[in-house]
């Protein structure tokens, strides 16, 4: 397969791969290994998906109906674009006989259009709005397994993890935010094995970058040219600057820098950035220095001062809004805003301090809470796929089928203490003055 995102190539014999697959999948069910000619792409996604708890003939959940799913699709983001899906995938839809479907975050489907026929089909094994789709909760599938990479990704046949789905084949690709770069959610199509070629995944992604272009195009001029910086940090290993119009992506380094001096307005001396960021205390000043030379370069003119360092305009950043709205006790606003751990690869000791008391803030307040779907929210993301502790709360509060053996085989896997599997990373040593600012 030259290209591993695409299911099937030009003039292979789809009922043929069928079989294979149909045989690589009972091989991978039954003693949980792969055959060599599964895609790479694929066959992460089944460890994934095996991880997860996933069954091979599971069903999926369906979360919200009736009101709550009218309230929550009017507010979501991708409700706006909507008349985007309906007029360049609609008619495609309908006249093929497939499915349009529209997935927010976290997997969950909110629109499901299309041929009448396919419909009713799709919906035998809940492929309707309301119900989870996520690639933790219904193993590979396109929508879900989008989000889960955020990378368009087409998926045929025995691809599936779940059995019921595997007749099916379907192309999906993430939609973001053009400010933030944060994923929204996905435009999936889904129908039979007609959709197995590169130009159904080239139609979809085309789909979604069209329906960024309008959202951009919603925004108002003043709000994108104008006002206060934002920072954007959770769940990047790259933080993105908004600023004056400009979008910046920062190096790692650059990105820890700015998360802590947003969070300390009054600036913060070398010694004390260089204690925040290094663990190596072999690490000279020099060092520091050369990145914050390098940092006020990409920033610009004016907005990085010295002695102490410091931002000489305020700048917004993720985490302090997910702060804000956890103190007031918005947990609902705090988890949807929480798009995932504190630029997770980073080492910088203030930066792992600052990242594990976020996760803990937002557990403890689900766990308090005990609202289900928030729960379930946190135990589908990458981040909580193995937090045993979210699970427990989640089978107290809705103990269906899929989530006590989720929880069974997290008890009986997990015999290592688990603080770094809470959305933190690792936790760091407190060295000198406490520069997260937090606690």
């Amino acid at each position: 397969m030259t290209d591993q995102w695409v299911a099937l190539e030009p003039g292979a014999d789809p009922a043929a791969h069928a079989r294979m697959l149909r045989r690589a999948h009972e091989t991978f069910t039954a003693v949980g290994t792969v055959p060599r000619p599964v895609r790479s792409v694929v066959a992460e996604s089944w460890r994934r998906s095996a991880r997860a708890g996933v069954g091979p003939d599971g069903t999926a959940d369906v979360d919200l109906v009736d009101g709550d799913l009218g309230a929550y699709r009017a507010e979501h983001p991708l409700a706006r674009v909507m008349p985007v899906f309906r007029e360049l995938l609609g008619t495609f839809a309908a006249d093929g006989e497939h499915l349009l479907a529209v997935c927010d975050a976290h997997g969950r489907l909110l629109w499901v259009e299309g041929h009448p026929t396919t419909r009713r089909q799709a919906q035998r094994m809940n492929f309707v709005p309301g119900a989870r789709w996520a690639e933790s909760a219904m193993g590979t599938n396109a929508p879900g397994t989008a989000v889960a990479l955020n990378r368009p990704v087409q998926v045929f046949a025995a691809e599936h993890f779940i059995r019921r789905v595997q007749p099916w084949t379907c192309a999906a690709a993430p939609v973001h935010d053009p400010r933030t770069g944060r994923v929204l959610g996905a435009i999936d199509i889904t129908g039979g094995n007609g959709l197995a070629h590169p130009h159904s995944l080239g139609f979809v992604q085309a789909v979604a970058r069209a329906a960024e272009s309008h959202l951009a195009l919603l925004t108002p001029p003043e709000r994108s040219c104008q006002g206060t910086p934002e920072l954007t940090a959770l769940g990047r290993d790259e933080a993105l600057l908004l600023a004056a119009g400009r979008k910046v992506r920062l190096s790692r380094r650059h990105s820890e820098i700015l998360v802590l001096l947003a969070r300390h307005p009054e600036g913060l001396t070398g010694d004390e950035l260089q204690c925040a960021l290094y663990e190596d205390e072999s690490v000279t000043p020099v060092t520091l220095r050369a990145e914050l030379a390098r940092l006020r370069r990409v920033l610009g003119p004016g907005l990085l001062e010295s002695r102490p360092y410091r931002l000489t305009v305020p700048v917004e950043c993720d985490v302090a809004v997910v702060e804000r709205r956890l103190e007031s006790g918005a947990v609902t606003s705090a988890v949807a805003a929480y798009t995932g751990p504190l630029l997770p690869t980073s080492q910088a000791p203030a930066v792992v301090r600052l990242r594990q008391r976020l996760a803990d803030g937002l557990r403890a307040a689900l766990i308090t809470g005990r609202d289900p779907d928030l729960l379930a929210d946190w135990a589908h993301a990458l981040w909580g796929e193995d937090d045993l502790d979210v699970w427990r709360a989640l089978a107290a509060a809705r103990p269906t089928a899929a989530v006590l053996a989720r929880l069974t085989a997290l008890e009986s896997e997990l015999t290592a203490p688990a603080d770094w599997r809470r959305g933190g990373g690792r936790r760091g040593v407190n060295v000198g003055r406490d520069v997260t600012g937090v606690g």
